[in-house]
């Protein structure tokens, strides 16, 4: 009942980043993240120079598509905006003592995700409901108009003391 022992596959596992630098693989997405992880270095150390360090996390930079040296620069408020682009120049001139010349730097504001559902609102849900004095007012004329065996008048008279 002994089985022969399996024999040894040369083929090995490669490494992940063997194999996300293997042409086959994922190679131009990993140059691309190692591209954009030493861009947002170099924004960071330039931001730095100016004392604006502290924005750093709060920007995602990204090239345009193209072959423009053109920056994009996402931020999550108006005010973060408006700061860098009174540093601009400083920006692009630091962008290109560190390799990356660009011609121009665009910032612009990331689109608002919705953080919250659709729920009624409390006030809604403890509200007494009913008729108004003018409504109920208006269901009784027409009760006292209905005759006293209709069907009609019976689903008005339900509907008013339902309310």
């Amino acid at each position: 009942m002994n089985q022969a022992p399996k024999p040894h596959s040369k083929k090995q596992a490669l490494e992940w980043q063997d194999y996300l630098k293997d042409s086959h693989g994922l190679g131009g997405i990993l140059a691309k993240t190692e591209d954009m992880v030493k861009l947002k270095s170099a924004l960071t150390q330039c931001l730095d120079e100016v004392d604006l360090a502290n924005l750093s996390s709060k920007i995602e930079a990204g090239w345009r598509s193209g072959g423009q040296n053109e920056l994009f620069l996402l931020v999550g408020s108006a005010s973060i905006a408006s700061r860098l682009q009174q540093i601009l120049p400083s920006l692009i001139n630091g962008l290109a003592k560190r390799g990356y010349p660009c011609s121009n730097i665009k910032v612009r504001l990331k689109p608002a995700t919705t953080g919250w559902e659709a729920r009624p609102r409390e006030t809604q849900q403890t509200q007494a409901r009913g008729f108004n004095s003018v409504a109920r007012a208006s269901w009784q004329n027409l009760l006292e108009k209905l005759p006293q065996d209709s069907e009609l008048r019976k689903a008005v008279e339900r509907l008013l003391g339902g309310k």
